[in-house]
């Protein structure tokens, strides 16, 4: 019996056939090897049949969820076991199914009893079966073997192989005998490092071949298990004059029974590497549209096949070199490690690939909707462009729930050689909330800087079919990457640029009149004249500018050559890597336990701060407080940075610093520096309570050096302004600057009243409401005034 539809099924357990029955032998293994957590424990019975070792497990404390993919077992089930408590019995194709009705928060043990060999991607499905345990759960598979089952039978039992298969990326694997039954408990997590291996040498001077890339209408990619132990993708040498399209077509069917037309396969790529030291060149073929039935039509080269998801490919073992590199020539990233190849990009002008499971729809339903309830998306093509971009397509690398994360996630995609990220794809409620900022009409042209895809795809799909956008990155993985996805997944409406996006869009692809609006993806310490220059009169420029080290995206307008702040949201992007770039001045401390950054200008003379340091500590309390429900103090942090001179930022990296400054170590605190002296701003919590609500903090002001009373007054007095003028209870609501930005080189007589910041390329004028009015002089040094001894 090796049934593989769903109304086989169906009928076998409509006419009341069944299975083995559940051994004594069985339950006795299972008691002993994956006995019931203390407390009790939650269990997952794949493919449960008619309930049998899903009722036990409930006899003996789990609480299980049991599920079967035909309507007739799970009707039968739950007659059967009508008075077995603890069981929700689940209509679920484990394979294909969206799995939202299993539980949240993982199993401690997942039963696999006489299914396993029925399943069609069992890689993939003991994959994210592991992704589902507990920490110390297992994974326990019970199933016929081929020395013990009759040759007319053997359809439904493992040999020796695929059982060893079963085991790989497991921590640890044993196997016991259930009555002739192999039962394999596994834990740890089903994780294997993949690696791109070579098969032996080959006698040929030169190779030359094609690999078939073919995906399901989930979007999971077909690899081979071939008898040489490693994933493969279907494809071969070309034979006599035939074309690269062709081969992959015939080669495609004569190994997996799968066939396309010739039309329907588009050669991507051309690769060129080494094998052995002889010359291989392999054709990328994508195949777009396919029938027919998955086969092992070749089983003496091949396992299986079967279809993978692609977030999965980083921990699937050996994989064929020239598959490796055809893969990642298609979605750049999702595996790692990969040996050195010449790529030549073909312009194929294929179509977007469809494909995605169910999961991936809800979750991304999901996401909006938390976008939408946090009010970070309040115009219809925003939203409509949430629920529908298929946001998980851009970051092939990452499990869909990572993915569709709701809350301030952002996606790293790329890391440089000291692990820092440098790019990424932003929080889904940051990138609506610039959108948003962007007041997109039908049809807009726009200008997006930092490209990876996802991004400039909504603000296409906002914009509308007659909407386009141009993204540039100086990174060129970055943009062969954002190319990649966009093929596969976007609107047409995209063009990827490689060049440094402070230079603006290449000159032939700016609109007449400029950009309706540009969006800047990364933290920037200036504003590019060019970003000004390609932008019409009255669009929008969305950056998230760095000031004094805090970062806001500023939704700008413009008018004429000045900018005008229409709206501020906190964020935090990475950094800019082009020639605006500017690391900021750091002047260490203390033998490097302390550092002072100058994020704007030229670092200020700290000579005898050390010695300053290490004498008494002056502090002031402001009176300001703070509770749980409004401790957000980002508007305080930058009304500090734009209104007082010799402002920078002291940080905290070693623990004795921390008695010194009493800052936290890896902390920083807005501070200005004097004269051998220097303030900072902190808060020390001044009422405990069982609730947060209960809780409260002051800002106090500390201070060293001879100028540091009359640093610290400052301090005071500007925390005592922010509170009166700028804060409010709730934190969205902290009043804003007016803020515009004017050209380099604007005469001080040519700018309106305010605080100046001064950058390379503008000049930015903030006017803080209050700031007109004179602020409290300075605070009598009370009788009780505390003092700590320096280190």
């Amino acid at each position: 019996m090796t049934y593989t539809a769903r109304d086989e099924w169906e009928q076998h357990y409509g006419e009341g056939k069944g299975w083995r029955r559940l051994g004594k032998r069985e339950q006795d293994l299972l008691a002993e090897h994956v006995p019931v957590p203390e407390g009790g424990g939650r269990a997952l019975d794949v493919g449960c049949g008619t309930g049998e070792l899903a009722a036990h497990l409930a006899d003996v404390g789990y609480a299980v969820d049991a599920v079967d993919f035909t309507d007739s077992a799970t009707a039968r089930a739950r007659e059967e076991h009508a008075g077995i408590e603890g069981v929700r019995w689940l209509q679920l194709d484990i394979e294909r199914d969206d799995p939202a009705p299993l539980h949240a928060e993982g199993y401690d043990l997942i039963t696999m009893r006489l299914a396993y060999p029925f399943m069609s991607d069992r890689g993939r499905i003991v994959h994210g079966l592991g992704e589902r345990l507990r920490d110390g759960g297992a994974l326990v598979v019970i199933t016929p073997t081929v020395e013990n089952t009759p040759a007319e039978r053997r359809g439904i039992a493992l040999d020796e192989d695929e059982l060893t298969l079963l085991g790989a990326g497991w921590e640890s694997v044993e196997r016991l005998d259930a009555d002739g039954l192999a039962l394999l408990v596994l834990r740890g997590p089903c994780h294997l490092d993949t690696r791109a291996v070579e098969k032996r040498p080959t006698t040929s001077h030169a190779l030359t071949g094609a690999l078939a890339v073919v995906t399901d209408d989930a979007g999971r990619i077909l690899l081979g298990r071939s008898r040489l132990g490693m994933l493969e993708l279907p494809g071969g040498k070309t034979t006599g004059p035939e074309g690269f399209a062709a081969a992959a077509v015939r080669e495609l069917a004569e190994e997996t029974g799968l066939v396309a037309d010739a039309s329907d396969a588009h050669v991507m790529t051309m690769l060129v590497d080494d094998s052995h030291g002889s010359p291989r060149l392999t054709a990328v073929v994508r195949i777009t549209t396919w029938t027919g039935t998955l086969t092992n039509a070749e089983a003496d080269k091949f396992d299986r096949w079967e279809f993978f998801d692609l977030h999965a490919l980083a921990c699937v073992g050996d994989v064929f070199v020239p598959a490796a590199l055809a893969i990642d020539s298609v979605w750049p990233g999702v595996i790692p490690d990969l040996p050195p190849v010449v790529s030549y990009p073909l312009a194929a002008g294929r179509p977007p690939v469809p494909g995605e499971p169910g999961e991936a729809v809800r979750l991304r339903q999901a996401m909006a909707q938390t976008v939408i309830d946090g009010g970070w998306a309040p115009s219809e093509p925003v939203r409509d462009a949430l629920r529908t971009v298929a946001r998980h397509r851009f970051a092939p690398e990452t499990n869909l729930a990572a993915a569709y994360d709701g809350g301030d996630r952002a996606v790293i995609t790329r890391r440089d050689e000291t692990g820092t990220a440098i790019s990424s794809m932003s929080a889904a409620w940051l990138q609506a909330d610039m959108i948003e900022s962007l007041c997109l009409g039908p049809g807009s042209i726009m200008f997006e800087a930092g490209s990876g895809g996802y991004n400039a795809e909504l603000i296409a799909h906002a914009a509308g079919p007659d909407g386009r956008v141009v993204t540039v990155d100086i990174d060129p993985w970055v943009v062969r990457r954002a190319r990649a996805f966009l093929t596969e997944a976007g609107s047409g409406r995209v063009t990827a640029v490689e060049a440094d996006a402070a230079l603006g869009a290449p000159a032939h692809l700016v609109p007449r009149g400029g950009f309706d609006g540009s969006v800047i993806t990364y933290n920037c310490w200036d504003i590019s004249p060019a970003w000004r220059e390609q932008l019409a009169a009255g669009g929008r420029l969305v950056v998230p500018l760095e000031m004094g080290g805090y970062t806001r995206a500023i939704a700008f307008e413009r008018r004429g050559e000045v900018l005008h702040a229409r709206r501020f949201t906190h964020c935090g992007f990475v950094r800019d890597q082009g020639q605006q770039a500017r690391p900021a001045a750091v002047a260490p401390l203390l033998d490097g336990m302390l550092t002072l950054r100058f994020d704007d200008g030229p670092d200020a003379d700290t000579s005898g701060l050390e010695e300053a340091l290490r004498g008494r500590r002056h502090e002031v309390a402001t009176g300001v407080t703070m509770g749980a429900a409004n401790s957000y103090f980002g508007s305080l942090q930058l009304y500090t940075a734009t209104t007082q001179s010799g402002f920078c930022r002291l940080a905290v990296h070693q623990e004795p610093a921390e008695a010194v400054t009493a800052i936290a170590k890896g902390r920083d605190a807005p501070a200005i520096l004097g004269k051998a002296s220097l303030a900072y701003l902190i808060h020390v919590q001044t009422k405990d309570g069982d609730s947060p609500q209960g809780k409260e903090w002051e800002w106090v002001v500390h201070a060293f050096g001879e100028q540091g009373p009359e640093l610290a007054e400052r301090l005071v007095a500007t925390v005592r302004a922010w509170n009166r003028h700028i804060r409010a209870d709730d934190n969205d609501q902290h009043a804003d600057p007016a803020l515009t930005v004017h050209p380099a080189g604007t005469p001080d007589d040519a700018l309106p009243a305010g605080d100046v910041l001064d950058k390379e390329h503008c000049r930015l004028v903030f006017r803080w409401p209050g700031r007109d009015v004179v602020l409290a002089g300075p605070v009598e040094q009370p009788e009780a005034d505390v003092v700590a001894e320096g280190v």
